[in-house]
């Protein structure tokens, strides 16, 4: 990260485990202070206690993305503890999957409720300050299946198009003043909570586990959360003051459009 962008606060949402974790790490080493917004507060206390390692300041709330009196609050605790935010990172996210004609309304909702929701209510609770500030970063968890559905996938797969969209349209919307909005569209990721939770819904579903996955991939392994951390981290940075409505792929050509 430039050093214009060092000494900033990053909140990142679900960044209690896995990417979010591993995102939160990152932006520190670049020189944040990081707000984690999680519904574990004890993985949320051990992403603070790794940060603080690093010389960085850092706090957590506990609360759901899903839900806006949460949000409302947690933003408003973290800005006591750290300042306004800087960089937004809408990590937190959900996976449900099972075919089409069995997926339930309650699984269908809540993977909106977390996946696009959850960005609508954070964002809403953090840009206003950027806004007055005409400075700001703001980079939204989509996914490769955002841009190509994926068979058993349909509700999580529908949620990271949406985010893509409203990505896109805020990205437009914010660009006079001053922020920028992109998107992150990672690939087959291991060492992840829901990476451990797909396998076990691939096993139920008769699904290709990820070592079979990984087969299909050009550069023959699966991702890890440092992989997305340091894209994240690149497009929080000065780096890349030129870019904004971008739905960057880190899926190792996966998937190439």
């Amino acid at each position: 990260m430039s050093a214009a962008t060092t000494s900033k606060v990053a909140l990142v949402t679900g960044g209690g485990f896995g990417i979010g974790r591993a995102i939160a790490l990152s932006l520190a080493r670049a020189g944040c202070d990081i707000g984690v917004i999680d519904l574990d507060p004890d993985a949320a206390a051990e992403t603070c206690r790794l940060v603080a390692a690093l010389d960085r300041n850092a706090a957590h709330a506990t609360g759901s993305v899903a839900d806006r009196p949460d949000v409302i609050r947690c933003v408003a605790e973290l800005h006591v503890a750290l300042g306004p935010v800087d960089v937004l990172v809408n990590n937190a996210g959900i996976l449900r999957t099972a075919p089409f004609l069995d997926t339930t309304d309650a699984d269908w909702r809540a993977v909106f409720a977390v996946n696009l929701d959850g960005v609508f209510h954070v964002s809403q609770a953090v840009l206003p300050s950027m806004v007055a500030r005409s400075t700001g970063v703001v980079i939204n968890m989509s996914s490769w299946t955002g841009k190509k559905g994926v068979p058993n996938h349909s509700a999580y797969a529908a949620s990271k198009a949406a985010v893509i969209a409203l990505t896109q349209s805020l990205a437009g919307e914010m660009a006079a003043n001053g922020i920028r909005i992109n998107a992150v569209c990672p690939g087959v990721i291991v060492d992840t909570r829901m990476r451990d939770e797909a396998e076990a819904l691939n096993r139920q579903q008769g699904l290709p586990d990820v070592a079979t996955r990984a087969r299909a991939i050009p550069l023959q392994r699966p991702g890890t959360p440092d992989d997305v951390a340091r894209v994240v981290t690149f497009l929080a940075s000065d780096d890349a003051s030129y870019m904004t409505g971008q739905a960057i792929n880190i899926t190792g050509g996966l998937w190439m459009s």
